[in-house]
């Protein structure tokens, strides 16, 4: 009884400490902003200006193609995915499109590929990248033509709407503030000597090894990692009680969690690591203050309360139907990673099957990674002895069809899109690491 009572301890620390280290390292940067841009994209981006070019109308060398090469721009994960694809695909994309953009965009953003080259090989590196971008289109041609008649029925629901009638003009100010956010999203991510360069620091004005620092040093968190945790539970209280009646006018708990939602993002773009006493102010931080004051100067002189607060109304929504979703599947994944032991790796996936090609798959949705995580992890089951066909499907299915993913897809398309979608996934993943052994065996 013993053993098992410390057993399902260490499941649930395990749990726990991964959630911790998700909440503190990997969503402010990346899945903040993609709620904001979501939110952004369903409240003031017209249908129409969607429909022209990713909606079942649009024709398909335009839409597919626009969809699949939306990845290079936006370096983002499977979770930073997930609400922009249900902005586009609420504001009227084809299911295809939208498809395609959900499968590609975290697979074959110009970081996860260059590092996936330069960790495991090119080979990798190339076959992801084109596989990714083939995979992505056929799959949301599949998925269109599955669904034909449900989408058909879209179609007529949104014409009689007449959202297709006529051409729709977007102000200046939309595309303007739409880049600005863009930009937030990519400069709190992207890892270039510019951004990642520290040109001042700061030394925190308190003994580290003693008292909180070392509970946090013991927990593998910094003090900035647990001080944008607390940010996060200010986040969702300060935003429920100001966002959930944004309709009925601005509060003091509205402005409050529009600051702290900024100050979050501030507070998360300098450089620091476990242990250390200093903080670097790095050009990440510094063009993060530049762009969130071009937002607030845009914003506040160039849209009306109301369209701000429809604004602030869809991206609450959002949160409120994925993150819960998102932390449900990242503590369940941190557990599932303990009961799985790594001689099981070398035992299924050493050799170019189809079993073992299956079981790279299986890895991605039960042992999730943050893009540019799973690279390491990818080279980490490749020193244990997985062959490098498993370890391609790994790699194409991890972004996609991770626990939380599913989880999330199951509430924003429905059982039966998602089922689909997730066969399709895992088949096409297994296929192209199973060919891709044979090619190189051949080789």
């Amino acid at each position: 009884m013993e053993n098992i009572l410390s057993y399902l301890g260490t499941l649930l620390w395990s749990g726990w400490t991964g959630l911790l280290d998700y909440l503190a390292a990997h969503v402010l940067l990346c899945l903040v902003p993609a709620f904001v841009i979501a939110g952004f994209m369903s409240s003031m981006i017209p249908k129409e200006a969607i429909t022209r070019y990713l909606g079942p109308k649009a024709s398909k060398w335009i839409s597919y193609p626009a969809s699949a090469l939306g990845g290079f721009i936006l370096a983002v994960c499977s979770c930073t995915i997930l609400p922009l694809f249900a902005g586009i695909w609420k504001r009227g994309a084809g299911l295809g499109p939208a498809i395609t953009f959900l499968f590609v965009g975290p697979a074959i953003n110009i970081l996860a590929i260059s590092y996936t080259g330069a960790t495991i090989g090119m080979d990798i590196a190339i076959s992801r990248l084109v596989l990714s971008i083939l995979f992505g289109i056929m799959i949301g041609l599949l998925m269109a033509w599955i669904f034909r008649k449900e989408e058909a029925a879209r179609e007529s629901d949104m014409a009689a709407n007449g959202v297709f009638d006529h051409a729709v003009k977007v102000k200046p100010a939309v595309w303007g503030l739409f880049l600005l956010l863009i930009a937030v999203l990519i400069v709190g991510t992207l890892q270039i000597d510019l951004l990642t360069r520290v040109y001042a620091q700061i030394r925190l004005p308190f003994d580290w090894a003693n008292g909180i620092g070392a509970f946090l040093s013991g927990a593998n968190l910094t003090i900035q990692g647990a001080f944008l945790i607390l940010m996060l539970a200010v986040i969702g209280v300060s935003a429920w009680k100001g966002f959930e009646k944004i309709f009925d006018g601005y509060n003091r708990w509205t402005y409050t969690a529009l600051a702290v939602i900024a100050l979050t993002i501030l507070i998360a773009a300098p450089k620091e690591e476990v242990g250390s006493l200093v903080i670097g102010i790095n050009g990440r931080f510094i063009g993060e203050v530049l762009l969130l004051a071009g937002i607030a100067i845009v914003a506040s002189r160039s849209f009306s309360k109301e369209e701000l607060s429809g604004w602030i109304w869809e991206t609450w929504k959002f949160v409120k139907q994925i993150f819960p979703l998102l932390i449900v599947g990242v503590f369940a994944a941190s557990v599932i990673k303990v009961i799985i032991p790594e001689v099981w790796v070398r035992a299924v996936a050493g050799e170019n099957t189809i079993w073992a090609n299956l079981v790279g798959v299986l890895f991605g949705v039960f042992m999730y990674f943050p893009t540019l995580v799973e690279v390491p992890v990818a080279k980490m089951f490749l020193d244990l002895g997985m062959a490098r066909g498993p370890l391609l499907a790994y790699l194409l299915a991890d972004p996609e069809l991770s626990l939380q993913s599913i989880l999330v897809l199951n509430g924003v398309m429905g059982r039966k899109k998602t089922a689909i979608y997730v066969s399709l996934v895992a088949i096409f993943s297994t296929i192209a690491g199973y060919l891709f052994g044979l090619a190189l065996a051949a080789s």
